[in-house]
């Protein structure tokens, strides 16, 4: 599958899924963690694009919203239920020291800190989590960093 996929995700366990619209996945790594979370048996419950946070883009300066990829709640390993807000986007455009010199990373990196600095804030007020998964989250392929 080519890596800007895009389309409409055939749910398999709609049991699990809470959003209101059908899913979209904008990436094949998007449609990869849509896949996990419809499959995964620690997946109580999905949603993708759910959820609406207000924050200031850093450029414009203008109040928008951002819509974080995700919404899940699932049991964790020490049978606890856990509940995040998950982006999926990728490293050179989440970690300072894989942006490089690309203006185009360097730009949208500086923007998703706005966004995610918004999303933490939110995240912590409602009691939950907020992660980034990066390509090397889904296809660690087994391996740990």
């Amino acid at each position: 599958m080519p890596k800007f996929a895009q389309g409409k995700f055939n749910i398999k366990n709609p049991d699990k899924y809470v959003g209101n619209k059908t899913p979209t996945y904008r990436s094949s790594w998007e449609f990869a963690f849509m896949r996990f979370c419809d499959e995964h048996s620690s997946v109580a419950q999905w949603a993708s694009e759910a959820i609406k946070i207000p924050y200031r883009h850093p450029f414009t300066g203008k109040h928008t919203v951002y819509v974080p990829d995700f919404f899940i709640v699932y049991i964790d390993k020490k049978g606890k239920q856990k509940v995040e807000l998950i982006e999926v986007k990728p490293a050179s455009q989440s970690f300072h020291e894989r942006v490089g010199k690309s203006r185009q990373n360097q730009s949208a990196f500086v923007v998703n800190q706005a966004k995610w600095s918004a999303a933490n804030a939110w995240c912590k007020q409602k009691g939950i989590f907020f992660r980034i998964v990066t390509e090397d989250d889904i296809f660690h392929q087994g391996k740990r960093r």
